[in-house]
């Protein structure tokens, strides 16, 4: 019901994105848009790409008169970079000689694995496409889906739990997160500032020594309604949704819905979200949160809590060892202007795909190819869960 694609390379013109099946008359503003790319950006840690690129979006179709359409919107975001490449990565057959070609792949990145299964010698156009500069399409089409939820008063966020080792002991809470994405400056997006000052060191550590490092993200969504997803097939189980979505962003190996892995090392007993029910407000209650608001891959009223494990980024000042494919001898990986430590902006790339996923999620339960249709049956829905 509810679908996008992105297309475009990182040193190509631009990006572009579609999305398709958002109902008409959601409120759209350009300038929330580019808020969510500028916070995109932001961090210590990040490289010189970020000194180029002052990412805005153009809406060139599904929006007219600051509202969609119903029709399908389609997105571009310009790489101002692209002046630097046009003889580089020319659409027609441009001089040989102009070519980058990477024949040094690294560690960790699609280089090596991308070039064999697409049968190229130069690694280019497969890091092109796989580079998370792809991520700039996706957030655009994250902020579209944030309008929507938010016309049903659910918003979604994100903070840094993690930064190497240094780690956050602490839950947060979504006015913390409110009042994050509402700053300025972007240091490492951490809720709590002697933790993220530890965290700035471990950065200061991997720049002085050439290395890069990762950490954990968590996208909170608040205010979700109870019932989205299913647990009848699965395909449908939100949580298996929500996984997949996060770990498609590139550096992200692994997904956490709740306390996972705390709840794997402790006894049933200490794990479960015990059930009240308040009679003055007539609703249903939980005395925590451990399964990050889905249970039996369903929503169940409580926020929704879903991590990101990011590796430390793939490409190194101080390279790796590595094997040139021409040569096929032992060679240094090849190195491309890159971060040191990503993780805030990953948080910011999580929410928009939990945006999506929940945009989806919404729009499956409560069809309507208008705003006003939707909402007249999503609150004909809450009304039946108020009354049960």
């Amino acid at each position: 019901m509810l679908r996008f694609e992105t297309a475009g390379e990182s040193h190509g013109e631009c990006l572009v994105a579609t999305l398709t099946g958002l109902p008409s008359g959601i409120p759209i503003s350009l300038d929330a848009v580019n808020r969510e790319l500028w916070r995109r950006q932001q961090g210590f840690g990040r490289g010189g790409r970020m000194k180029i690129e002052t990412d805005t979006v153009e809406i060139v179709a599904g929006v007219r008169h600051s509202k969609t359409i119903g029709s399908p919107i389609a997105i571009i975001v310009r790489n101002k970079d692209w002046k630097n490449w046009t003889e580089a990565l020319p659409v027609e057959d441009g001089d040989e000689e102009k070519r980058k070609p990477v024949t040094r792949p690294r560690p960790g990145h699609a280089d090596l694995a991308g070039a064999i299964k697409y049968n190229f010698q130069d690694a280019r156009y497969i890091l092109e496409r796989a580079s998370a500069r792809e991520t700039t399409a996706r957030v655009a089409v994250g902020a579209v889906a944030k309008a929507f939820l938010a016309e049903f008063g659910i918003g979604v966020l994100s903070h840094v739990i993690q930064v190497g080792d240094v780690r956050l002991e602490r839950n947060a809470e979504w006015q913390e997160l409110v009042d994050l994405s509402q700053r300025s400056e972007v240091l490492l997006g951490c809720v709590d500032q002697e933790t993220e000052q530890r965290m700035k060191q471990v950065v200061d550590q991997a720049y002085r020594t050439g290395d890069t490092v990762g950490g954990i993200f968590e996208v909170m969504a608040h205010n979700v309604p109870p019932g989205l997803g299913s647990h009848i097939t699965w395909d449908t189980r939100l949580d298996g949704r929500l996984a997949q979505a996060i770990v498609s962003m590139q550096a992200v190996k692994g997904v956490e819905i709740g306390f996972a892995a705390e709840g794997a090392a402790a006894f049933g007993s200490r794990v479960q979200d015990t059930i009240h029910y308040n009679r003055e407000e007539r609703r249903f209650t939980r005395g925590a949160n451990r399964a990050g608001g889905i249970e039996g891959g369903m929503t169940n009223g409580q926020d929704v809590l879903a991590r990101g494990f990011l590796k430390p980024i793939s490409t190194l000042r101080r390279p790796l060892e590595s094997v040139d494919l021409g040569t096929r001898e032992p060679a240094l990986a090849a190195y491309e202007r890159s971060d040191i430590c990503v993780v805030p902006a990953a948080g910011v790339i999580g929410e928009a795909m939990v945006a999506i996923v929940l945009a989806q999620a919404v729009l499956e339960k409560f069809g309507g190819d208008s705003l006003g249709e939707t909402r007249r049956n999503f609150e004909g829905y809450m009304e039946q869960v108020k009354n049960f």
